[in-house]
């Protein structure tokens, strides 16, 4: 099955959450983030057996992403298991366009196959690794995920070598920004969110999407970034 251009609904802003709506959201957030602390399986999913530590809300919104900005590439630091590329592959296999991107420092032996996904090893963040990124995307479109070593100063230097690879209308997205206090793991240190603040006061070609935000429950809230349209 191809999906068809133009099956996207666009949707409208949303109207803002009360102080009380945005406190049963965050004591919710928390609630779904230290079960899976305490070994329960909030988190730990997995597609096609393969594991993919991910919020379904927010696979669903890279759904609802890929379907209506249809990008060449999906570029994603972090694999991990494989399963958030499979389920990405799997995706464009829907679409009848796109390939997935993903590097990973240490990847495990046992990758999911998949003809629409290239694995790269390295870090995300070697010049090397980024112009083999740049050689495989060429001048195709991308959209790039960010689910690395989510250490401030490491996801910003990301944010700097990857944001070049994004079209205006395409997407940008930095995993894990509830860490370090917004609002779990408090202790965590200077994380993801940070360094998405750190970016946006460098780069004004990007703003926060907050419709991806609609569900309530994301893990990368302020993580969705969308190139702003070309004036």
């Amino acid at each position: 099955m191809t999906v068809p251009i133009g099956s996207y609904v666009v949707h409208r802003a949303q109207p803002p959450l009360t102080p009380d709506e945005q406190e049963i959201v965050r004591r919710f957030h928390e609630l779904y983030y230290r079960r899976w602390l305490d070994g329960a399986d909030t988190i730990n999913l997995s597609w096609f057996g393969h594991q993919a530590w991910k919020c379904p809300l927010d696979l669903w919104m890279y759904q609802e992403i890929l379907t209506r900005t249809r990008p060449d590439f999906v570029v994603e630091c972090g694999t991990r298991a494989g399963g958030s590329a499979l389920y990405i592959a799997m995706l464009l296999d829907h679409i009848g366009h796109g390939r997935v991107v993903t590097v990973d420092i240490t990847p495990p032996p046992d990758l999911p196959p998949h003809p629409r996904i290239g694995y790269v090893t390295g870090s995300s963040t070697d010049p090397a690794v980024v112009a083999d990124v740049e050689r495989r995307v060429g001048a195709g479109r991308a959209m790039v995920i960010l689910d690395s070593d989510h250490r401030a100063d490491h996801v910003l230097a990301e944010l700097l070598a990857y944001r070049g690879f994004v079209q205006p209308g395409d997407y940008l997205i930095v995993e894990d920004t509830n860490v370090n206090g917004h609002p779990v793991s408090p202790g965590y240190g200077p994380g993801p969110m940070e360094a998405v603040e750190r970016f946006l006061a460098l780069e004004d070609g990007f703003e926060v999407d907050e419709r991806c935000e609609r569900f309530l429950m994301t893990l990368q809230p302020r993580g969705y970034l969308r190139r702003r349209e070309r004036a």
